[in-house]
């Protein structure tokens, strides 16, 4: 059972969601410094807080960037990773022209495809025997 600070409430709902998403730079080039990761993180949080999520975790390399958010079941993921990646890519190319190399004809920072998984609960295992065993009525 997730503790008592990770559950949020919503007007109708009680919930608990968190997702691991991972991005990739196009062409998987290497591209990010430790300067460039910083900026990032705090174009990902001000993203983040337009959609009311909360960015819990981030980090990354020289050629991806791992975020772990919790967000309120109104906020479409797909939705969340757009906004992410244009805004961005967007600012990312406007603050360090450097980058622009790496952004090629398509003026993209990131790949087309991300990950996303979700995170928190307990094993599909254990949540599939719980469903099982609820009293079911004659």
């Amino acid at each position: 059972m997730a503790e008592s600070s990770e559950i949020r409430t919503g007007r109708h709902c009680v919930f608990a969601l968190h997702a691991h998403l991972v991005f990739v730079t196009k062409f998987r080039h290497k591209v990010f410094t430790g300067t460039h990761l910083t900026r990032l993180e705090e174009i990902m949080r001000a993203v983040c807080a337009d959609f009311e999520t909360t960015l819990t975790e981030f980090n990354g390399e020289d050629d991806h960037l791992h975020l772990l958010v919790n967000f309120p079941p109104k906020v479409a993921l797909s939705k969340l990773v757009n906004s992410l990646k244009g805004v961005s890519s967007r600012r990312m190319r406007q603050e360090f022209p450097e980058l622009a190399a790496h952004y090629y004809r398509a003026n993209k920072l990131w790949s087309g495809s991300y990950f996303a998984g979700s995170v928190g609960g307990p094993p599909i295992a254990v949540l599939r025997q719980y469903i099982e065993q609820q009293n079911r009525p004659a």
